[in-house]
């Protein structure tokens, strides 16, 4: 705590007082992790935020995660430091587009990825994180799945699923996406002897190249736990300067220039700090919506 600024030292003290659990997604600012109680990816978030005692949760994220964590906790104040920090690819894909392809194809189930909006969720059959896709796509008891909003990660999930028939919707993550196969294979030039580790998030001529492909937690676990010296890393840049502070005996990479998530970048401490002083941003679902979306989280939660 020595090594804290006084907004830090500010932010412990408020949460011993009002008794808040503070969690962090490992794509927001580096220091903000540091005061938060958990950094995790958005399916530890939502199991961390159903088993919390705390009557107060703040999640340093963006809103898709402040709804989940108010679906599964609704007796709970849920805030969110930046209401204006959105998911571009959440907001790529509404309730009217999953009723549609509903009636296009009846005999499917609905797979909405946690990265969307309640309204969405409510209207799905089941939820799931990277983390969870393939083994939620496996387990359904159906020969066909709609799959919203990533395209990347439905096409990932379908590669590996061939006896289901798999519905894309066109939505997509405008970061992951913006990393090319010429980006990778620069990449790959400049660090020959770097494993890639790559979110699946990415485009499939990205994904190929992959010496894993997996969750934010799961890449983070690759790179903690691979005997390679030199690793190249696929996903958000935060997780870049995390993984080189955490592991300074390794030379950990990069990938392109432009890999970095402007809405996670909105909770900064200073957001944080008046989150809690003010209590402010309160998020809150209708009841309907909320109780309809409460049963494809939990399917996830608890699968």
């Amino acid at each position: 705590m020595e090594n804290f600024n006084e907004l830090q030292r500010e932010i412990l003290r408020l949460k011993k007082e009002k008794n808040a659990l503070v969690l962090a997604h490992y794509y927001v600012p580096l220091e903000v992790q540091d005061v938060s109680d958990w950094v995790c990816d958005s399916f530890a978030m939502a199991q961390k935020a159903a088993k919390a005692e705390n009557d107060l949760i703040v999640i340093c994220g963006v809103r898709f995660m402040g709804e989940s964590a108010k679906i599964l906790s609704p007796e709970k104040t849920v805030l969110l430091p930046s209401m204006d920090a959105g998911c571009p690819m959440a907001d790529m894909v509404t309730p009217e587009d999953v009723l549609r392809l509903r009636e296009l194809h009846p005999d499917a189930a609905v797979m909405c990825y946690v990265n969307s909006s309640a309204a969405v969720k409510a209207v799905s059959d089941v939820c799931c994180t990277s983390s969870s896709a393939l083994r939620i796509a496996r387990g359904l008891d159906c020969r066909e799945i709609i799959f919203v909003p990533d395209k990347h990660l439905g096409s990932f999930v379908a590669r590996q699923v061939p006896e289901k028939k798999f519905w894309l919707h066109p939505g997509f993550c405008p970061t992951h996406h913006k990393i090319t196969e010429a980006d990778i294979l620069a990449a790959k030039r400049a660090h020959p002897d770097a494993v890639f580790a790559v979110h699946p998030e990415c485009g499939e001529d990205v994904v190929k190249y992959g010496d894993l492909v997996g969750s934010t937690a799961e890449i983070l676990d690759f790179a903690r736990n691979t005997d390679a010296g030199e690793i190249l890393i696929g996903t958000e840049s935060e997780i870049v300067e995390r993984l080189r502070r955490e592991l300074p005996e390794k030379k950990i990479y990069g990938v392109g220039s432009t890999f970095m998530c402007g809405n996670m970048k909105k909770v900064t401490l200073r957001a944080l700090y008046e989150c809690l002083r003010d209590e402010k941003y309160r998020v809150e679902v209708p009841e309907a919506e909320l109780k309809a979306a409460r049963k494809s989280l939990d399917l996830m939660v608890n699968s």
